[in-house]
């Protein structure tokens, strides 16, 4: 599917060069900027994107810039959207940890730096005893995913089937699984200096504080920009959209439906690119 994916991406940026559309073209205002969460925002969960959506984002592109930034590592990223640093003036994974803009790497950070291994080793272990102890209906595999600047966790394993993904959503929000283990950890590791952050359906990321979606802001220079919009789903105190949805430089879009056509009908509105009127199902791309 990503595969697929890639090469419509390139054959479209081709047609759009052909046609005198390009990057640069007259009518881009390069001092506005949209910015997107992925899942539930340009995808559904976990999902591979719409050709659609693709479509779209090109046509977009030769009006205003635009970005994209998810908690994901870049492989997940580039699964669900194709080759992201170049559908994108700008593309970030793990909150911006690392960054692309115009398809080039312009900066990378490391937790294991910054924690140091003592530190991370104790947070890991504390994690998995937790997760050892915790009594819930059912457990797959990888409860912890080590990622370049965060760690993320998952009570059920991020291993587990689609059905299994939405019952344990189901099963979270009335128990609270995902939250009381946050609670614990705060209380735990309250002098790391970490911040702890609830998105998807089966997990949630552990992070230094300011390592949120709003570390890509610093790459983003305030002189450069007129208006930043972000989109994004989980835009409630707690979701990993929370923090850059609510930040003094965005202008904040909350798709709470976490429809991507949603997320285009809203783009229509504010640039004028007219929204498909509906996109193809996941499992038919």
């Amino acid at each position: 599917q990503a595969y697929r994916l890639i090469l419509y991406a390139d054959n479209f940026v081709d047609c759009f060069s052909m046609s005198g559309y390009a990057k640069d073209s007259a009518g881009k205002n390069p001092r506005i900027l949209a910015l997107f969460d992925v899942d539930g925002t340009l995808t559904e969960a976990r999902k591979v994107v719409s050709p659609e959506t693709v479509s779209f984002l090109q046509a977009l592109r030769t009006k205003i810039c635009t970005g994209v930034v998810g908690g994901s590592d870049m492989v997940k990223q580039k699964e669900q959207l194709g080759d992201s640093p170049m559908l994108f003036d700008y593309a970030f994974s793990e909150n911006g940890l690392l960054a692309y803009k115009d398809g080039q790497k312009i900066g990378e950070t490391s937790i294991v730096k910054h924690l140091g291994e003592e530190k991370l080793k104790k947070l890991i272990n504390w994690a998995l005893r937790y997760f050892a102890d915790l009594d819930i209906p059912i457990k797959r595999g990888t409860f912890i995913e080590f990622r370049q600047g965060m760690l993320n966790m998952s009570p059920i394993g991020r291993n587990c089937s689609r059905e299994e993904r939405n019952d344990f959503e189901k099963f979270d929000l009335a128990n609270g699984i995902r939250k009381t283990m946050v609670e614990k950890m705060r209380k735990e590791f309250a002098d790391y200096g970490l911040s702890f952050s609830i998105g998807g359906q089966v997990s949630f990321d552990v992070f230094p504080t300011g390592w949120d979606k709003t570390y890509c802001l610093r790459y983003l220079p305030e002189a450069d920009f007129d208006e930043i919009h972000f989109f994004g789903d989980k835009t409630f105190e707690g979701g990993n959209d929370f923090e850059i949805y609510t930040h003094p430089r965005t202008i904040g879009h909350s798709i709470d439906d976490q429809n991507p056509l949603t997320t285009l009908k809203k783009l229509e509105e504010l640039f004028g690119v007219p929204a498909p009127n509906s996109l193809t199902p996941p499992s038919a791309h």
